[in-house]
């Protein structure tokens, strides 16, 4: 149920009503009516999950309380339509000044009852609404299409994740490539300073046959 608590009202004193649920909300309904100010305007008033919408014109105000998953445009469709009727009806578009209170809740009432009942079973449509529902068609091909694109993105994503490991393995092999390499220089030169002490220590055997262990034979 949209639309739960509709009426017409005279300033404060409300003229003629239509309850659609079984909670009463007439204390917040005269909260609300006591704010309105007497100029001409339309506006909407938050008070719990629930909407107050009005239009105030002509000294008259035409409200409905509705749940906040109506919105804003169906309420106020609604409240065209009932000034509409109200102001189109003879026993109700002049009331005397002196009406008391539901003054008007016999003759008016089921008219507001019966257009509660119609806003909430079958709300018409008109040219915005299939507008709107046309542009929602188009909205969840996009978005159907952006979430292709989205899940492509992931893949790509994921392409991208495997290029990193494999750019840090790459890297980590060149550093143990450099690190080989180091270390087979380290042990090339050991075995060429070793290679030149060996060939050192042969060549002074070789002379030592000839010139004594400390080449006093050759040196006189």
């Amino acid at each position: 149920m949209s639309l739960i608590h509709a009426l017409v009202a005279r300033g404060a004193t409300v003229l003629a009503e239509h309850k659609a649920g079984k909670r009463d909300f007439s204390q917040a309904t005269q909260t609300i009516l006591s704010k309105i100010p007497p100029n001409n305007s339309k506006l909407t008033y938050v008070w719990e999950q629930y909407l107050f919408h009005y239009i105030a014109e002509g000294g008259f105000t035409y409200l409905v309380m509705a749940d906040d998953a109506a919105g804003r445009r169906m309420p106020f469709a609604f409240l065209t339509e009932l000034q509409r009727r109200f102001t189109a009806a003879p026993s109700s578009s002049n009331p005397s000044d002196d009406t008391p209170a539901y003054g008007l809740q016999g003759t008016f009432g089921p008219v507001i009852a019966s257009l509660v009942h119609e806003f909430n079973t079958a709300p018409p449509q008109d040219e915005l609404t299939r507008a709107q529902n046309e542009l929602n068609q188009v909205k969840d091909i996009m978005v159907q299409n952006v979430e292709q694109i989205l899940s492509r993105g992931e893949r790509i994503d994921l392409l991208v994740d495997k290029t990193d490991v494999m750019a840090g393995q790459a890297t980590a092999f060149r550093r143990g490539a450099r690190s080989v390499r180091r270390e087979m220089w380290w042990k090339n030169t050991k075995i060429l300073i070793l290679s030149f002490f060996v060939a050192l220590f042969l060549l002074w055997l070789l002379v030592a046959q000839f010139c004594g262990a400390g080449l006093n034979h050759c040196s006189a």
